[in-house]
């Protein structure tokens, strides 16, 4: 738990923390710099200036920064007060600028910040609004199942916020997704929203994501017919819009305690009356979370799940008011939506969608004027976001050019919303940067590269390599290719690498 502990470290000088965010996050007012510069020198002493490495080392600590966020804050800290000492600092730099022709930390510091300064100059590192956040960057940790919910009663655990704080360097992280009710769970080990140990198990999460600097949505999630009867309760039969079975395995827990891949069965439609009580789960899921202390909600309306076969004409073939025409379709959702809204309000709830999607045997016979119309509705509520699955991600994975019909559905969407769009799936560094600034997404959601990566943010800045990630150990298990994947101060010895009590389950 090294990286909470010494995440927890912000209290100690809170006023100076928050003027050093402001400041590093884009506020470069004279204001600004006056408040920061007084705050460095009531902290610093004003005969310090000289000591550059201890001073980075103790506020990279303090801040929980990256090296070169806090060399960037330091150095416009400098200049400020050079503004007032330049005698001072010009015989520091003077006398420490080499020493045996290598550059001293002076030097070294200043070097660090051209490049920090380069990369503020990319679309992916410059601030957005999002609903009531303001994100320092355009970089979203996308949701990811990892079935490592401790057994019995799939409750996150201490590995689990331990997992979320390593990566609380994401612009936002969006929770993997957290099934609403027992009904709605689909996979063996996924974490729920709908028990008191829940709660608490998120609110853990959640604390050790705010420590470390973060925020986190949770998205809330009810897989419909992508379940089996081994995971319902009393053994029930899964719920869909229509009783037409997927294509497909299910991942149970059999009997052994082990995972297991088995047939999907064919569902049970729901009737018109049960619907407002699927709404009710996905209340509840709202308030639990807000009980959490997460700060805010995605729902999950894509990729096959109960929402998304509502919305797609191959797997809603209802004759009520649930089902036909694309309002029809839409209808539960925007239910969902209207509902969620009344707890957290619009600009703190997002919703995903995957437009053209194929996963879990999904299809629909026009998807431009389904989810056309989709995203207009959506667009009226004035969400924090929209969040689409990128329709082109086998050819970005291929580096190949993306279907023309891809790009279209994306632009439509793009046209249709008119609030903040998030796009995930496929994207590298160069691309992402590409899509941002053609003005194609607001922020760009990145999954398995995270996974691996847990300081994201600062490799891409630096330009730096990227850990690989692996497959094998993305779903159930311990700590190996979970929390134990490493940073690249930890590869350099600078941070303890992170170690948990293998007890957890």
């Amino acid at each position: 738990m090294a990286n909470i502990g010494l995440a927890a470290r912000r209290g100690t000088n809170r006023e100076v923390d928050d003027k050093a965010a402001t400041f590093l996050h884009g506020s470069r007012t004279a204001k600004a710099t006056t408040e920061i510069t007084t705050a460095f020198e009531t902290r610093i002493g004003s005969s310090s200036l000289c000591a550059f490495d201890t001073l980075l080392s103790e506020f990279r600590h303090h801040l929980y920064l990256s090296r070169g966020a806090t060399t960037a804050l330091l150095v416009a800290a400098t200049e400020a007060i050079t503004q007032s000492r330049s005698a001072d600092v010009a015989d520091v730099v003077e006398s420490s600028s080499t020493k045996n022709g290598a550059p001293s930390a002076p030097t070294a510091v200043l070097e660090n910040s051209m490049e920090q300064q380069q990369a503020v100059t990319e679309t992916l590192f410059q601030p957005f609004q999002l609903g009531r956040y303001k994100l320092p960057h355009r970089m979203l940790m996308a949701p990811l199942t990892r079935s490592r919910a401790r057994q019995p009663g799939n409750v996150p655990s201490p590995m689990n916020a331990l997992y979320y704080a390593q990566r609380s360097s994401a612009a936002i992280i969006v929770s993997e997704a957290t099934q609403v009710s027992q009904q709605g769970q689909g996979y063996a080990w996924t974490p729920g929203i709908h028990s008191l140990d829940q709660v608490e198990g998120w609110r853990l999460v959640a604390e050790a994501v705010h420590k470390g600097g973060g925020s986190i949505f949770m998205q809330l999630w009810h897989v419909g017919r992508i379940s089996h009867p081994s995971l319902q309760p009393d053994g029930m039969l899964p719920v869909a819009p229509s009783a037409i079975k997927p294509k497909g395995m299910a991942f149970i827990e059999n009997e052994s305690g082990e995972g297991e891949l088995v047939p999907f069965v064919t569902p049970r439609a729901l009737e018109t009356e049960e619907i407002p009580y699927i709404v009710k789960q996905y209340v509840r899921g709202a308030k639990n979370a807000l009980e959490a202390g997460v700060d805010g909600i995605e729902i999950h309306a894509a990729n096959g799940y109960l929402l998304d076969q509502f919305l797609n004409s191959g797997t809603n073939q209802r004759a009520d008011a649930y089902g036909g025409s694309v309002e029809n379709r839409a209808r539960l959702l925007l239910e969902v939506v209207e509902a969620i809204i009344g707890v957290w309000g619009a600009d703190r709830v997002g919703v995903r969608l995957s437009p053209l999607g194929t996963f879990n045997d999904i299809c629909d016979q026009d998807p431009e004027k389904t989810f056309g119309c989709v995203a207009k509705k959506l667009s009226e509520y004035r969400l924090a976001y929209l969040h689409l699955v990128n329709p082109a991600i086998a050819e970005f994975e291929k580096k190949m050019e993306p279907d023309p019909r891809a790009i279209r559905m994306l632009d439509l969407m793009r046209k249709k919303f008119r609030g903040p769009l998030i796009i995930t799936g496929g994207f590298n560094h160069d691309t992402a940067e590409s899509w941002l600034k053609e003005g194609r997404a607001d922020l760009i959601g990145f999954g398995r590269k995270f996974l691996a990566n847990p300081d994201l943010p600062n490799r891409f800045r630096q330009h730096a390599h990227l850990n690989a990630d692996d497959p094998a150990t993305y779903y159930g298990g311990g700590a190996i290719g979970y929390i134990d994947y490493l940073t690249l101060a930890q590869e350099r010895g600078e941070e303890p690498k992170p170690h948990v009590d293998e007890r957890w389950r």
